[in-house]
């Protein structure tokens, strides 16, 4: 790495640190920088670089009409995040921002730089979609700390990174540099940085001071250290969802200069490390995690859900592979049923419908289980799509709001109040948890599967509850109109999901790339994949 860019990374760790760069305690903070705004509709999306000092309290937002000013500020209170979304605006008109933290507001000089947006409605589908992959992005880009590559979990500072959240972002980073938000160089040095991280920080069977064991890793991790966290589980599926978003990277850099080669090289070794016969125990099915403290856990992954592509993963590695009997085993547990007109595999949350399909594409494949009901699994996801909208529309609970236009139900927070789970699985059909908390991650996430009701769904949570819903990163967790409770978070794995799953409706560019793994060829045959012949199709 040359000096520049060592420079650089050095900087970058210190803004995440918060650390004072040779000033004396309660020096004057220094300004943010790096500002950019990007107008849309009756929004303005604002994001930028931490201060390298601070004077604490977070940052305030300063809007004017003219470039010179005056700049009023905008924010009731200070923001803890780097991103901000204005939706106190115009259509037709061109704002000025500046953004200063909260601890120095009057100093003088300590603003970050001056940014313009033009505001104006979509001129279509597309271009609403393009705006909320860039704020999606954003998420991933801000919410990671660049020293070592982690995602926060959720956008709260305090937060732990969860390694499904840091996949998701690790094929953020193509996405991103397709669009011409980040470059290449800045996404090699992420993607880099986060698998250095996976490989060297150490394995073991303790309790603390491990990043995970026998090639698995933890469900969460500290943000700085990225080490065990909470005493939570060694975790299977979102060991899977990491490994999904590195295999990833490693495909789409594959360039022979730079560090390119390097990105390549460790996520095949930190592949390669996996025991994948550790967690099955002995058995043909996997257990959904372990603890240093208690073994084993018993739950096990039999039965239809996101766990698609850890069994695909697991048959297709190359060293202590799974064999093809655990496939056997996992559709020995699913649930064929009926739903407002749809025949399907049955899942309420529909999170199990798309997180495998965010990296694989099952159109016009399936294995012996569905090639009997003539159908594939994006079909599948299709028909539990529809068949949760119209359990909406029909709205047996009686809850506010749901409709043709209002549904989605997943894995969400919720108010927590009496009456109303916390975070909790939701799903239906049957009712599953449903307590009226709407996910906009449980829609955008089945974009693909049926656009023609997923779009004006999103659609309609931007225009009508976009002064309440609508972020600096996009739309937050959840809302629930009974309520009137409005999810104060932002999550890595709803963003995720969005992001990705809009790419595949649009340019269907994740699915191309990822599905050239040889690891998922040998996957996919040893699951016993083939193409859905005319005959199956015809029995649709």
């Amino acid at each position: 790495m040359s000096v520049s860019r060592g420079s650089t990374r050095w900087l970058l760790i210190c803004v995440w640190a918060g650390t004072v760069l040779g000033a004396a305690a309660g020096a004057v903070a220094s300004a943010p920088t790096g500002l950019a705004a990007r107008g849309g509709d009756r929004s303005v999306l604002l994001n930028w670089s931490a201060a390298t000092t601070t004077a604490g309290g977070g940052y305030q937002v300063y809007r004017a009409d003219r470039a010179d000013g005056p700049f009023t500020r905008i924010t009731a209170t200070a923001l803890v995040n780097p991103a901000y979304a204005d939706n106190t605006v115009e259509n037709g008109l061109t704002y000025h921002y500046r953004v200063q933290d909260a601890g120095s507001v009057g100093a003088s000089g300590r603003h970050s730089n001056t940014v313009t947006a033009s505001t104006g409605a979509f001129a279509s589908d597309d271009e609403f979609l393009d705006f909320l992959q860039y704020a999606a992005f954003q998420y991933f880009w801000r919410e990671a700390n660049p020293a070592n590559g982690l995602v926060r979990d959720r956008s709260r500072p305090d937060s732990v990174s969860s390694i499904a959240a840091t996949g998701f972002g690790l094929t953020a980073l193509g996405i991103g540099i397709d669009r011409g938000w980040i470059t290449r160089a800045e996404g090699r040095e992420r993607a880099l940085t986060t698998l250095r991280t996976f490989w060297e920080r150490p394995q073991g069977a303790g309790p603390e001071g491990c990043i995970g064991y026998r090639g698995w890793f933890y469900h969460f991790l500290d943000m700085n250290t990225a080490l065990r966290v909470w005493r939570c589980e060694l975790s299977s599926i979102d060991t899977a969802l990491f490994l999904a978003g590195m295999l990833d990277a490693g495909i789409y850099f594959d360039q022979p200069e730079a560090e390119e080669p390097a990105i390549r090289a460790l996520a095949g070794r930190i592949f390669d490390r996996i025991d994948w016969q550790y967690l099955a125990t002995g058995t043909n099915s996997l257990s959904m995690g372990w603890r240093p403290e208690t073994g084993f856990i018993e739950a096990r992954w039999i039965g239809y859900n996101e766990a698609m592509i850890l069994y695909i993963l697991g048959l297709g590695a190359t060293v202590r592979p799974l064999a093809s009997d655990h496939w056997t085993a996992w559709t020995s547990g699913y649930s064929w049923t009926t739903h407002f007109g749809q025949d399907y595999v049955a899942f309420a949350p529909l999170f199990g419908h798309q997180y495998s399909h965010c990296w694989i594409d099952f159109r016009q494949i399936a294995d012996g289980y569905l090639q009997r009901k003539g159908i594939d699994y994006f079909e599948n996801s299709r028909r539990a799509t529809l068949a949760q909208r119209a359990y909406c529309i029909a709205n047996p609970g009686g809850f506010p709001g749901y409709g043709a236009e209002v549904w989605g139900l997943t894995a969400c927070d919720g108010p927590g109040s009496t009456g109303f789970f916390a975070y909790i699985a939701r799903g239906a059909p049957p009712a599953e948890n449903d307590d009226g908390t709407i996910a906009p991650t449980a829609v955008g996430g089945s974009l693909p599967f049926a656009p023609e009701y997923c779009l004006p769904t999103l659609r309609h949570f931007y225009d009508r509850y976009r002064t309440r819903l609508w972020t600096g990163y996009g739309f937050r967790d959840a809302f629930n109109l009974t309520a009137d409770w409005w999810g104060p978070d932002v999550l890595g794995i709803d963003q995720g999901p969005i992001l990705i799953m809009a790419e595949n409706h649009r340019t269907g560019s994740v699915w191309r790339r990822f599905m050239r793994e040889p690891i998922v060829h040998r996957g996919l045959a040893a699951a016993g994949f083939a193409p859905v012949t005319a005959a199956d199709k015809a029995r649709r």
